[in-house]
């Protein structure tokens, strides 16, 4: 299980940092093109765009990698195949209502801003593409295949996004503004979600093509609004600075913290690479009732994403001023902020996969309380912090929104799992000499 864990976290962590390259090439690429006003209207667009296709999942990015695998180790096949209809179904449906009644209130809004409102309409229109293709990965990593999850999304969406952007800066014949920028999401958005389809088809199990669906709606629907927070929030969360920035009118520090936060984010890429492995599994051995499995494979977790972060984290702080003045003086002044964000991100690893472990134990409720609890940190501190300098203050108060958060999650799974914190356990394994045998 270690030795799985660890290759698993390797080849996503690589597949990644790949991905994030190609993300951080056409997000700074467009940020460089518009301009910071410019960039500050796409990521405010992309923003909203981006919680709302997290909702419209009501939670079943998450439910399906735990009920899939548990109702594959039960040989319950009916009810997997029930259990990912019934999520596809309403997910989209939510997704297509969420985006029609967005569009529609901001056609109607009366805003003055032509940009910001072809932006937004525009980020309306991704909300449905982009909910497929999360609850599509999710779907691929249930069925075992991890890397095949990854590419359509880290890959194909962003490496598209890119060739858009480049292709349109090179030939000259569009505006390069904030509108555009979303077009060339939704477009990529579009095509990843036919890649997905195509893989998650590819990759179902032979037992799941034969089975006829059943159905436990209502176990089903007590889990759509704990995990409905727990994505949201965590959305929101991620997000909080740059919306808040906008919704005060300061668009400029806005384009400057989101792409402050992209950098950033970087450092958060071990935690997600190992999680991609951790969470089916946990789930499995949850369900088969393996305490001590389970504490294993969090405290391995816990060193894998930990030490993948600080490494990034030390890469990152001696890039990042130069990295952010290639953008020019108004990019460059974020220098700072993005340090307070890299250090809140490499916090936010040293506890392990906390969330993921709590959701795929049946605890999604004391999930999605600490979520609720780090939300309002978020916004609390964020905005105290906004009121006494700018984004500077945001990228303060997000940090210790997350570490109040991660305490939250590590005191809830000590009570209810009886688990310590990750790197805690491996410590006393250390300590006592057991580190090593147990990793082999």
């Amino acid at each position: 299980m270690g030795r799985r864990l660890l290759q698993a976290s390797i080849f996503a962590l690589l597949v990644y940092i790949g991905g994030a390259g190609l993300t951080s090439m056409a997000q700074l690429g467009i940020a460089r093109l518009v301009g910071a006003t410019s960039y500050g209207t796409y990521s405010y667009a992309l923003a909203w765009s981006t919680v709302l296709a997290t909702l419209s999942t009501l939670g079943f990015n998450m439910s399906l990698l735990r009920f899939v695998p548990e109702y594959r180790a039960a040989g319950r096949w009916d009810l997997a195949r029930g259990v990912i209809t019934f999520a596809l179904s309403w997910s989209l449906s939510v997704a297509m209502l969420a985006g029609l009644t967005g569009a529609s209130l901001v056609a109607f809004s009366g805003e003055s801003h032509q940009e910001l409102q072809r932006a937004m309409l525009l980020a309306m229109a991704a909300v449905p593409l982009m909910t497929f293709c999360t609850l599509g990965a999710s779907l691929i990593r249930a069925f075992g295949g991890v890397v095949s999850a990854l590419l359509p999304e880290r890959v194909a969406r962003d490496g598209l996004l890119l060739a858009l952007v480049g292709g349109a800066a090179f030939s000259g014949w569009v505006t390069l503004d904030a509108p555009f920028a979303m077009m060339a999401v939704v477009t990529s958005s579009a095509v990843t979600a036919m890649l997905v389809l195509a893989t998650a088809i590819k990759l179902r199990p032979t037992d799941l093509q034969n089975a006829r669906a059943s159905y436990s709606g209502r176990l089903w629907w007590s889990v759509i609004p704990p995990t409905v927070l727990i994505t949201g929030l965590d959305a929101f969360v991620s997000r909080t600075g740059v919306m808040l920035l906008g919704w005060t009118g300061r668009v400029r520090e806005a384009g400057i913290f989101a792409l402050c936060l992209n950098v950033a984010m970087l450092v958060g890429l071990s935690s997600v690479a190992v999680s991609t492995m951790f969470s089916p599994t946990a789930a499995d051995l949850h369900a088969r009732g393996d305490h001590e499995g389970l504490q294993r494979l969090f405290s391995r977790a816990a060193v894998l994403s930990f030490s993948g972060a600080l490494a990034l984290a030390m890469a990152l702080l001696v890039v990042t001023k130069p990295l952010l003045s290639w953008f020019g003086e108004d990019f460059a002044v974020g220098a700072p902020i993005a340090r307070i964000l890299i250090m809140g991100y490499l916090c936010n690893a040293v506890c392990g996969p906390q969330l993921n472990l709590l959701t795929m134990t049946k605890n999604e409720w004391a999930a999605a309380r600490t979520m609720v609890g780090g939300a309002v940190a978020a916004v609390i501190a964020c905005a105290a912090g906004i009121t006494m300098d700018g984004a500077t203050g945001a990228a303060v108060g997000f940090t210790l929104a997350l570490v109040v958060w991660n305490l939250a999650m590590a005191t809830n799974i000590r009570k209810r799992l009886n688990i310590l914190p990750g790197l805690v356990f491996a410590a006393l394994a250390l300590r006592s000499g057991q580190l090593r045998a147990r990793w082999r």
